[in-house]
């Protein structure tokens, strides 16, 4: 059976619109991984490169520059990642910048991160090595978060434990906390703390007023009292007009007679 003159213009009609979308996808596509418009490349080293995949985004002060060209093996505890780089790019990126590993969000794709560092520095050349930052192995941070988590687990029952045998009455601390013979023992060791110094009060007061100390005690009250006087006369000429060779001169008369 013959196609119809319709069914041949539909045929052409549909054919010509894949050919658009073809073209169209594969434009876009390129775009996105910098197949057209001039590019450099550069390459950076990792011990490490996190999940990151070929075709990857390269980001410099957050817009997408680049992509991530290929990613190699050059040794057991190297990766070489190369990088294509939009042209007009170039002229910030220098030499002294860094390049480390980070993500398209909390849970995105893997990328590149360049980080400036100073504006002194020459322009990286084309193919150059790039300094490379490794990034966290999150593995090893939730082994750590884990071995914490399980720490923290045996301590808060060793308190718990702890706390147990205070409230039951053990231990010291229990037993000083709980325990009446203990507190009874506190509380006559208190008195008697409060006798000794009541006692002690009385034999300072009898040793005042013993023949042997009798004097010592006196001139020592009698030197306070001269003290009080020479401050209070301090007090009393600050106010006055009096200058510093007249004020020396009247303490002196005042310490003389208070000797007498």
């Amino acid at each position: 059976m013959k196609a119809t003159f319709g069914q041949k213009v539909k045929t052409g009609i549909f054919t010509f619109a894949g050919l658009v979308l073809l073209i169209g996808g594969i434009f876009l596509i390129g775009k996105n991984k910098n197949m057209f418009g001039d590019t450099f490349h550069i390459y950076g080293t990792f011990r490490n490169v996190g999940g990151l995949q070929v075709g990857n985004n390269v980001r410099f002060v957050g817009i997408n520059v680049g992509t991530v060209e290929s990613i190699h093996i050059i040794s057991d505890t190297l990766a070489r990642v190369d990088m294509v780089i939009k042209e007009k790019a170039h002229p910030f990126i220098k030499s002294d910048a860094i390049a480390n590993i980070g993500s398209d969000g909390l849970m995105g794709d893997k990328l590149i991160i360049i980080s400036a560092t100073s504006d002194n520095a020459v322009i990286i050349k084309d193919k150059g090595l790039i300094e490379t930052v490794d990034p966290v192995d999150f593995g090893q941070v939730m082994d750590k978060v884990s071995r914490i988590a399980d720490n923290a687990e045996v301590i808060t029952e060793q308190l718990a434990g702890i706390a147990t045998q205070i409230n039951a009455g053990k231990g010291s601390i229990g037993t000083l906390l709980y325990s009446d013979k203990v507190a009874k023992n506190l509380e006559g060791s208190v008195d008697n703390l409060k006798q000794g110094t009541a006692g002690f009060s009385q034999n300072m007061d009898a040793l005042k007023h013993n023949f042997l100390l009798k004097g010592y005690y006196k001139k020592k009250a009698r030197a306070k009292e001269q003290q009080e006087t020479i401050e209070q006369f301090k007090e009393d000429t600050t106010g006055q007009n009096l200058n510093k060779k007249e004020k020396r001169k009247a303490e002196r008369k005042l310490k003389k007679e208070l000797k007498q």
